[in-house]
């Protein structure tokens, strides 16, 4: 079994948001508890918070047009079990051609500050964490109560059967 603690959209600076940052990974270390590994997904901003997040576990992360941290990469792409998981900052335009692209099952990413977890028709998995800090309501569907805006993270468990279990996680407001 492999277990992933996914967040993206973070934008903190420690000149102006250490405290936020404390109180944020105050509430991670609990949530990240038992995962193997931790996935940003991109728009960190500033070293600091990836320092803070590999306390709790290993960290991989790509670039988000708001980091000013050197060495990221745009896409990273590695397998758990017997799936291929991409992660990219900002989703691709053609999605599925992007699947077939890059031969992963899962795609990770962020950008939108909505959380979201979607199967395609072709049998792929879309994860958006959405935001800690900065989140975005999704958008409102007929029927329904106006979405209200909550301060997410995403956990991601493969088995050893390959089954796969995410949730989407709201966070304290801080």
């Amino acid at each position: 079994m492999v277990k992933f603690g996914i967040l993206s959209d973070t934008h903190l600076s420690i000149n102006h948001d250490l405290n936020l940052s404390k109180s944020l990974i105050h509430q991670l270390k609990e949530i990240f508890l038992d995962v193997d590994e931790i996935i940003h997904v991109g728009d960190i901003k500033e070293l600091f918070f990836l320092d803070l997040l590999r306390e709790i576990a290993p960290v991989q992360s790509v670039k988000g047009e708001a980091d000013k941290i050197s060495g990221l990469k745009e896409f990273i792409k590695f397998s758990a079990n017997n799936y291929n998981i991409g992660v990219i900052h900002k989703q691709p335009e053609n999605v599925q051609d992007f699947f077939k692209k890059e031969n992963i099952h899962i795609l990770i990413f962020g950008h939108t500050h909505q959380p979201l977890i979607k199967g395609t028709p072709y049998n792929t998995l879309l994860i958006n964490p959405g935001s800690p800090t900065l989140p975005k309501a999704p958008p409102p569907k007929r029927g329904f109560d106006e979405p209200i805006p909550r301060p997410t993270v995403i956990t991601l468990k493969i088995d050893e059967d390959n089954i796969l279990s995410t949730f989407i996680i709201n966070l304290k407001i801080m």
